[in-house]
C-alpha cells in the first residue's frame, strides 16, 4: 500500500517521540509499503525567528509569511529540520531521502487567499508530480518532504504541512493518509476525543468554535484528501506512534478517524 505520514509538532522536537515516529515509519517500509513523510517545523521556526528577533502572527491557523520569514522557513524547514528526520529514519535501518516540494518542481504552489487579510508568501498546492516520490520508492526509499513549494512566479511558499500531506496522499494516489500530532485528537465539546468524526459534521464544530487554531488547517486536509480520493484518514497522537504499522490489521483505539460522509 501507499501511505503519506505527516509528522509535526511536538514530534519533531523531542528526540523519543522523533525515534518513536522514525521507528514506525521504518516498520511500516520493512513490511512493504511504500511510505513518504511530510512533515512541519512551526515550533523549530518560530523559535528561530523569535531568535532573529522577528513576532509570529497567525490567521486562521496559518503563518502570516514575509519575505524575510519565508527565507527563515527555507533555512529551518528544508535544512534542519528535514535533515534531523532524515537522520532519525535513517538510523532506524531504512533509507530515507529530504527534499523540499520545490525539488524537481514536484509540488507546485499559488498563493493562498485570505478574506481580508494578506498572509504574504503562504501558498497552497496547485499541482503534483509524483515522479520523484515514485523514483525514490521504486529504490526503497522514503521520500521526506518539508512543506515548501514553488509557484509560477520562481518564488518559494511556505506552505501548510497538513495541507502538504493532503495533497500530496493525492498526487500519489495513497490508500492512507495519517496524522501523528501532539494532540490525542479532535477533541469534542465536551473535551472527549472523537473516535470516528464524519466530515458532515466539521462545520458545525467549526460555527459553535469547538474546532479553532491549527485544527482547522488540518481538518480541512483531511476533507480535502477524501474527497479526492484517498480512502482513509487518521489523526494519531505521536505518543502512540508504535500502533501505525497495524494501522490496517487492528482496530485502534487512539486518535480519531475522519470519514466521509
Amino acid at each position: 500500500m501507499k501511505l503519506v505520514v505527516k509528522i509535526g509538532g511536538a514530534a519533531l522536537e523531542d528526540q523519543v517521540l522523533l525515534r518513536k515516529c522514525a521507528q514506525a515509519v521504518s516498520d511500516l517500509t520493512a513490511e512493504g509499503h511504500k511510505v513518504a513523510v511530510v512533515h512541519g517545523g512551526g515550533k523549530a521556526l518560530t523559535q528561530t525567528l523569535a531568535a532573529l528577533g522577528k513576532e509570529s502572527t497567525f490567521i486562521n491557523g496559518l503563518r502570516v509569511t514575509d519575505g524575510d520569514t519565508r527565507d527563515v522557513a527555507l533555512m529551518v524547514l528544508a535544512g534542519r529540520v528535514n535533515k534531523k528526520l532524515v537522520a532519525a529514519i535513517t538510523a532506524c535501518g531504512q533509507a530515507a531521502v529530504g527534499l523540499s516540494g520545490g525539488d524537481g518542481a514536484a509540488f507546485l504552489a499559488r498563493k493562498k487567499k485570505t478574506k481580508g487579510a494578506d498572509l504574504g508568501y503562504v501558498g497552497e498546492i496547485s499541482s503534483v508530480d509524483p515522479r520523484w516520490i515514485e523514483a525514490i520508492w521504486d529504490n526503497d526509499g522514503i521520500p521526506v518532504i518539508s512543506s515548501l513549494a514553488l509557484g509560477s512566479d520562481g518564488e518559494y511558499y511556505n506552505v501548510n504541512a497538513d495541507q502538504m500531506a493532503s495533497a500530496c496522499a493525492t498526487g500519489c494516489g495513497a490508500n492512507a493518509l495519517i496524522f501523528l500530532t501532539d494532540v490525542p485528537g479532535v477533541k469534542g465539546a465536551d473535551g472527549a476525543v472523537i473516535r470516528w468524526l464524519s466530515t458532515s459534521s466539521i462545520q458545525e464544530l467549526i460555527d459553535t468554535a469547538v474546532i479553532q487554531g491549527g485544527m482547522l488547517p488540518k481538518l480541512e486536509a483531511c476533507q480535502s484528501a477524501l474527497r479526492s480520493g484517498v480512502n482513509r484518514v487518521r489523526i494519531l497522537p505521536a505518543l502512540e506512534a508504535e500502533v501505525l504499522p497495524t494501522f490496517y490489521q487492528t482496530k485502534i483505539e487512539c486518535g480519531t478517524e475522519v470519514m466521509a460522509s
